[in-house]
C-alpha cells in the first residue's frame, strides 16, 4: 500500500493586499458614473413601458367606444338618465376608467421604484 501524497494548503503571500473600494450603487447614481447611468436608464425604461401600457389601454377603451357604437347601432338608441347612451358614456362614465387607470399606474410605478431601491441597496 502506497502512501497518499500529502496535501498542502497554498496561500497567497499578499494576504493584506489592498482591495478596490466598493462604492454603494447610490453613490454611482449620484456621481453619474456609467454604472449609475445604467441603473437609471433601466428604471426610466421600466417606468416608460408602464406609462405606454396604461396609455395604450385607455386609448383603446376611449377609441373603441365610437367603434362600438358604430358597429352596434342599437346602442345609439338606448337612453341613460335621459341622455343617449353614447353621450352618457363619453360625458361621464369614461372618467372612472381614467381614475382607475391612474390609480393602477401609480401603484405599479411605486412598485417599480421599490424594486429598484431594493436592487440598489442589495448591490
Amino acid at each position: 500500500m502506497r502512501d497518499a501524497p500529502r496535501r498542502v494548503a497554498v496561500t497567497s503571500p499578499r494576504t493584506a493586499a489592498a482591495r478596490r473600494p466598493r462604492f454603494p450603487a447610490t453613490r454611482e447614481i449620484d456621481e453619474q458614473t456609467r454604472l449609475g447611468e445604467v441603473y437609471m436608464r433601466s428604471l426610466l425604461r421600466t417606468q416608460f413601458r408602464l406609462a405606454l401600457f396604461v396609455c395604450t389601454v385607455l386609448g383603446c377603451v376611449v377609441g373603441g367606444l365610437p367603434l362600438l357604437f358604430l358597429l352596434i347601432p342599437e346602442l345609439r338608441e338606448v337612453h341613460l338618465l335621459g341622455l343617449p347612451l353614447p353621450w352618457a358614456v363619453l360625458a361621464g362614465l369614461i372618467y372612472p376608467a381614467f381614475v382607475i387607470g391612474a390609480w393602477w399606474y401609480v401603484r405599479q410605478a411605486e412598485r417599480n421604484e421599490r424594486h429598484f431601491a431594493e436592487l440598489v441597496e442589495r448591490r
